[in-house]
């Protein structure tokens, strides 16, 4: 073939991630490419073969170089897309004997899956190869000698030549991904609209004190040390091309091989990274060495509370970049608060007059930090909207008179505060005399904070009451992370040991479910028992901290007793009454994970298995069928539940005659039924009391943490009537 003039100007594509478009146009400017229309994440450019070679070697935010055959119109049907690629002259582009692989991007209504537009493309090119005479291409999709790119969008097919072959953003130093969530072409970007080439140039230090993988500190190195980006990839798109030309390449490689090697004796700036991560540490120290730039980089293992200027910088102001965690779970959220506040404390105090620049998906947290973003640019981090925020650390003299200490709590915050004190007066003398270290601190008490917080030990669990509609999501949010921030300061406890949910209407089996999978659970007391709960895996702990006075009831009611505990859950209220003396108990529930809690409740307390036995059952099932007979009965069945494996959904306004006269049936003469339920407009049916002695003890079963919400359950005592003499 007759390989392209050197001068001779080509049509080509860029692609990037989304968001960074007009950056790369001005890269592509800057490495000798005529940049023309711009499209979503890609810039449509002209450049001649040299050009071309220097965008894939030294750009540093384009994915991939594509070297643009036909652009046409019209294109809807396989047989349409299949005439298109035979139009080619491949025979110009691929040498015999070559492999081959297509990336197909998009659809039509008569193409809808990219491996059958693969396809086409291939049996097009196949098509116009035999017919020539040649032969026919070998298809390998890992490694092929070359690659082609194929889009279609709305009728308008984009064909040609991948020239990079893998993505432009694989630079080859980074092997441990799992510690380096950020791309390398999207820290570049960062790095561009932090100001960083323009720093770089007068030498500027700059640091990372969350560092990970030390992505962002690499980026930043190979550009101070005028580095190209692709210098250690060995092999090109380009390579397979049959239009390559390798003088060409190889000047353009001894040039940037040459500019490395005088860039990294010339570079004035220090770059330094932190991170408690030994395991990030090492990935980033391996990153740095096969990046080429292990001296230009020191790495130090610290946390955001250790963070403090480095010794032996220059008098001179620096960027403080970096990529946090974003808290995509909610249970996530109450340590990044703390971290937020902490990153805005720390370099507010060492690093007066340097610029901050925090990349997070989660922008809300970002003004945890307590600095005002002068400048907002709104990315992509994978499928994460994300937004780098800009901000100027002030001097010292611009703080005078302002508080060193963390942000000053906006007016609601400040009234949480005051309010989770005034409840801890109020609750110190009932925990003091009754020992309890498990209860409800707050409660929605204020409605713009609609929370509630309960106290395990030296542990907090925070329930958010899921917003309504008409409440704007954002401020709910803003409202939630100053209570996250607020929580730890008052209780003194680590962040760590906060743990948030979200407590919404629940509808089917979503109680049941698994939230998290840590199985970190620990031991509580509880009067003499000992249980477990679990604060993270499950909506609920493994602990009603409402009941507690009803267990209490139930453990002095027992001694002697054969008990019955209905909807067991976890089976506390059965430890209970098996410590207050019970001589048999029977614990029944559908659940295989409640039940083997319950197991594990019971060795923790030595309770005899052989007297104590758990039952897996749908209680009005086992009601039905059971023929023993019990002292003392407890049921507390779940307000609403339809798991699959009872044969009828539960309603316990609707069903509660029926579940209390069978249970009524397994009652003993002169034995107790404790009948509880969490309805808050629950109605007991009338005639129950016409058949039964039935008292109603729920204003007596609420403990001083509790007695704020007389409807949060409802308890009766039923009893067989005694036969009239």
């Amino acid at each position: 073939m007759n390989a392209p003039r050197h001068d001779a100007p080509l049509d080509l594509l860029a692609t990037c991630p989304q968001g960074l478009e007009l950056l790369l146009a001005e890269e592509i400017a800057e490495l000798g490419g005529e940049p023309g229309k711009t499209t979503v994440s890609g810039v449509n450019l002209s450049a001649d073969l040299v050009a071309a070679y220097r965008l894939c070697l030294w750009s540093r935010l384009a994915n991939r170089v594509v070297l643009c055959l036909a652009r046409e119109e019209g294109i809807e049907t396989p047989e349409q897309l299949r005439a298109a690629v035979t139009g080619i002259d491949w025979a110009r582009h691929l040498t015999p004997g070559s492999t081959l692989a297509v990336d197909f991007h998009g659809r039509s209504d008569a193409i809808r899956h990219t491996r059958f537009g693969a396809q086409t493309v291939k049996d097009g090119v196949v098509d116009r190869l035999q017919a020539a005479g040649l032969p026919r291409p070998s298809v390998e999709l890992k490694q092929p000698d070359l690659r082609l790119y194929a889009h279609l969008h709305r009728g308008r097919l984009t064909l040609g030549i991948d020239l990079s072959g893998q993505s432009l953003h694989r630079r080859g130093y980074r092997r441990d991904v799992g510690h380096a969530p950020l791309k390398e072409n999207l820290a570049a970007a960062l790095l561009v609209r932090a100001g960083w080439p323009a720093l770089a140039r007068q030498g500027a230090p700059l640091v990372d004190p969350l560092c990970g993988a030390g992505t962002l500190l690499i980026e930043a190195a190979m550009m101070a040390a005028d580095m190209a980006p692709n210098l250690m990839r060995e092999r090109f798109g380009f390579h397979g091309w049959a239009g390559h030309d390798e003088a060409v390449w190889r000047e353009l490689k001894r040039e940037a091989e040459a500019r490395a090697g005088i860039g990294r004796r010339r570079c004035r700036s220090h770059f330094y990274g932190f991170d408690q991560s030994p395991a990030a540490l090492a990935a980033a120290k391996a990153n740095a060495m096969r990046a080429g730039i292990p001296a230009l980089i020191t790495l130090e293992g610290a946390g955001l509370g250790e963070l403090a200027r480095p010794a032996g910088l220059p008098d001179l102001p620096g960027l403080l970049i970096t990529n946090p965690p974003y808290g995509e779970r909610l249970g996530e959220l109450p340590e990044l608060v703390t971290l937020y506040a902490r990153l805005g404390e720390r370099v507010k105090a060492a690093f007066p007059g340097w610029q901050l620049a925090v990349f997070t998906a989660n922008p809300d947290l970002g003004h945890r930090i307590g600095l005002r973003a002068h400048k907002q640019y709104a990315l992509r981090n994978g499928p994460l909207e994300a937004k780098l925020l800009l901000m100027a650390v002030p001097e010292e003299g611009e703080r005078a008179g302002e508080s060193q200490e963390a942000p000053r709590r906006s007016e609601g915050a400040q009234m949480l505060a005051n309010r989770l004190e005034k409840n801890r007066r109020r609750l110190k003398k009932w925990l003091k005399k009754s020992g309890e270290t498990c209860y409800r601190l707050y409660d929605a008490d204020m409605p713009e904070y609609a929370l509630a917080i309960d106290v395990y030990g030296d542990r907090v669990h925070v329930q958010e009451y899921a917003a309504p509609k008409s409440v704007d999501a954002a401020q709910a949010q803003k409202r939630l992370f100053e209570a996250l921030a607020v929580i730890p300061e008052v209780l003194e406890v680590d962040p760590a040991r906060v743990v948030v949910k979200r407590r919404e209407r629940q509808s089917g089996r979503a109680q049941y479910q698994k939230q998290a999978a840590t199985g970190e659970r620990f031991e509580v007391c509880e009067g003499p028992a000992r249980l477990w709960v679990n604060l993270r895996d499950y909506l609920d702990t493994g602990l009603f901290l409402d009941h507690r006075p009803v267990r209490r009831m139930l453990r002095e009611m027992a001694d002697g007793k054969r008990f019955l505990n209905l909807f067991c859950y976890t089976a506390t209220a059965t430890v209970q009454a098996a410590l207050g003396g019970a001589s048999e108990s029977v614990s029944v529930d559908l659940s295989n994970t409640y039940l083997e809690w319950a197991r594990d409740n019971f060795a923790l307390n030595r309770l005899d298995p052989g007297r104590h036995r758990v039952v897996r059952d749908d209680c009005l099932r086992w009601l039905q069928t059971a023929g023993a007979q019990f002292d003392l009965i407890f049921m507390d069945p779940p307000t609403f539940s339809n798991s699959k494996k009872m044969a009828d959904t539960l309603d316990v306004q609707r069903d509660h005659g029926r579940l209390v006269r069978l249970a009524m049936a397994r009652l003993a003469r002169g034995g107790t039924l404790v009948f509880s339920n969490n309805q808050r407009r629950f109605k007991l049916d009338a005639d129950l009391a016409e058949h039964y002695a039935v008292e109603e003890i729920s204003a007596k079963t609420f403990d001083p943490d509790f007695n704020r919400n007389p409807d949060l359950h409802h308890v009766f005592v039923i009893r067989h009537r005694e036969e009239a003499a």
